[in-house]
């Protein structure tokens, strides 16, 4: 994905279903005062019938706006595929919580989990970032490191790491060029970017060899140590 990528679904495109909407109530408008002036003829018939139109419109107008304020309030969303299992992992330089640059090709040779969350200190991304923690020696045994990436700034994840005590990296991705790389969904609600929860396993050579989209955060971590061992084995 480029960096000038635009979500298909984004704002910009929504007058167009506005339109859609306002042809069809107009029509339906149409049929309605061409029923009601039928029975009459003359001057009569047509002025009622240019009456009602002209009310219908109006009430069309309002329907229009109300629903294009609607769809104003449904969350824009990026779409695209996720870099495939078996591919070659997109390269990347995104700084740390300690604001110095990390790279993923200083880690060839080591097993990487590339996570990608969607907002530092939020319940289920702490979950997620205290479990990683947690199991950290575990990874470490298996010659894996942890990588978190979020759209949040280096200094939120230096709070997020100071509070919660977490020894691996967090990396800011504020404009989501890697986010966009490696294809994770990125939203915005409520004028707030943020990125789905995804998991990348990118193997000692550079591969990308599994992938989640994590459903059952609490079990996340072991079932990544799970493929990990399993892979380890082979």
């Amino acid at each position: 994905m480029t960096e000038n990528f635009r979500p298909e679904n984004s704002i910009a495109g929504r007058p167009e279903r506005s339109q859609v909407f306002e042809d069809i109530l107009v029509t339906t408008c149409q049929h309605e005062a061409a029923n009601i002036a039928i029975g009459l003829n003359g001057r009569e018939g047509i002025l009622l019938k240019e009456v009602l139109m002209f009310r219908n419109r109006c009430i069309a107008g309002m329907c229009v706006a109300a629903l294009a304020g609607a769809l104003m309030l449904i969350p824009a969303t990026a779409k695209a595929a996720l870099t495939a299992v078996g591919s070659a992992a997109p390269g990347f330089t995104l700084p740390s919580q300690e604001a110095k640059p990390v790279s993923l090709s200083s880690y060839r040779g080591w097993w990487v989990v590339l996570y990608f969350y969607p907002k530092d200190e939020s319940a289920g991304c702490t979950i997620e970032a205290r479990n990683f923690q947690r199991d950290l020696a575990q990874y470490q045994a298996l010659h894996a490191v942890i990588l978190g990436v979020s759209l949040d700034t280096v200094a939120s994840h230096r709070s997020f790491c100071a509070r919660d005590s977490l020894r691996f990296k967090l990396l800011a991705d504020p404009d989501h060029r890697v986010t966009d790389a490696y294809g994770v969904p990125v939203h915005t609600k409520y004028g707030m970017h943020y990125a789905d929860r995804i998991t990348f396993l990118i193997s000692p050579t550079g591969q990308v060899v599994r992938e989640w989209t994590v459903r059952d955060i609490p079990a996340h971590s072991v079932e990544v140590l799970d493929a990990l061992r399993s892979l380890e084995s082979r």
